[in-house]
């Protein structure tokens, strides 16, 4: 668990990490003790400005760092402010929505009002754990959904094993402008579902495992104007590294094999994210 993974072979072409969470990276949230990744991560002892030196020297040279509670999202609003390639998107994880409270929440939309806070997520549904309760969740859920809208930034939901549900808040609520369903994780009949209504879909290093064939399939079928990338780091490293610590500079083995699936070069597929990087998330 501590060898870090080597550097891939660069990109010629650049790309961006459409979802990361710095903080865990550098230790600003301790590891616990059952979270090996996160600890194997911070005993690398990188620090934001060696995380996206490294990034930048594969091609990957910017990055949104993501919050899931009130204090990740504080951190990472103040790195996007201080840092010149860095967004951020603050919100309340599904498995905290027990914390969002109408002062919490309050709170995240004044933080997503910021210039350098361009989405409001991770929020969303998790049926995996039941660390909060369904009802707390679709509340959360819905009032993210409404805060995105009223500050005008993209949506990032966090969907695992719900997509039903999450597609149905979607309707019923009123979908944002831009909704990105990160580390998708859906097959290729929700993929054609996310296009049909204009969702993004972006996609993490499980797209390269072998057993995972479902998200390749949805890859396929997901036009390239709808998708992005991202490594969820430090978490859910691409192949060859799963069990290793995950950071943007493992990028390139994901978009490689989504080349791959889409049968196009990876300098194309590189070039059409950072164009959906900008509809999403605004100029840089």
């Amino acid at each position: 668990m501590s060898k870090i993974p080597a550097a891939p072979e660069p990109l010629s072409a650049p790309v961006f990490d459409s979802h990361c969470h710095l903080d865990i990276m550098v230790g600003n949230r301790q590891a616990s003790s059952g979270d090996p990744v996160a600890q194997a991560a911070q005993a690398a002892s990188a620090t934001v400005r060696t995380i996206l030196r490294d990034a930048r020297e594969v091609g990957v040279t910017r990055l949104v760092t993501i919050g899931y509670d009130l204090p990740s999202s504080r951190w990472n609003a103040e790195i996007a402010a201080e840092q010149e390639g860095v967004y951020a998107g603050v919100a309340i994880h599904p498995n905290e929505a027990h914390e969002a409270t109408p002062e919490v929440l309050a709170e995240i939309e004044a933080l997503a009002g910021r210039p350098d806070v361009r989405a409001v997520g991770e929020t969303g549904l998790d049926y995996f754990r039941d660390w909060a309760g369904k009802d707390d969740q679709h509340a959360s859920f819905r009032a993210h959904i409404e805060i995105a809208k009223r500050t005008g930034k993209a949506l990032v939901i966090h969907d695992r094993d719900a997509h039903d549900d999450v597609l149905k808040v979607l309707a019923e609520q009123g979908a944002p402008d831009r909704v990105v369903f990160h580390s998708y994780s859906g097959d290729a009949e929700m993929a054609k579902k996310c296009a049909e209504a204009g969702y993004f879909m972006s996609f993490s290093g499980p797209v390269t495992y072998k057993n995972a064939g479902y998200l390749r399939e949805a890859a396929a079928v997901a036009p390239m104007e709808l998708m992005l990338v991202e490594t969820d780091a430090p978490y859910l490293p691409p192949v060859p590294y799963r069990g290793k610590p995950n950071a943007p500079y493992l990028i390139p083995l994901t978009l490689r094999c989504l080349a791959e699936v889409k049968g196009v070069h990876p300098d194309e597929l590189c070039e059409a994210i950072s164009t959906n990087g900008v509809t999403v998330f605004g100029e840089w």
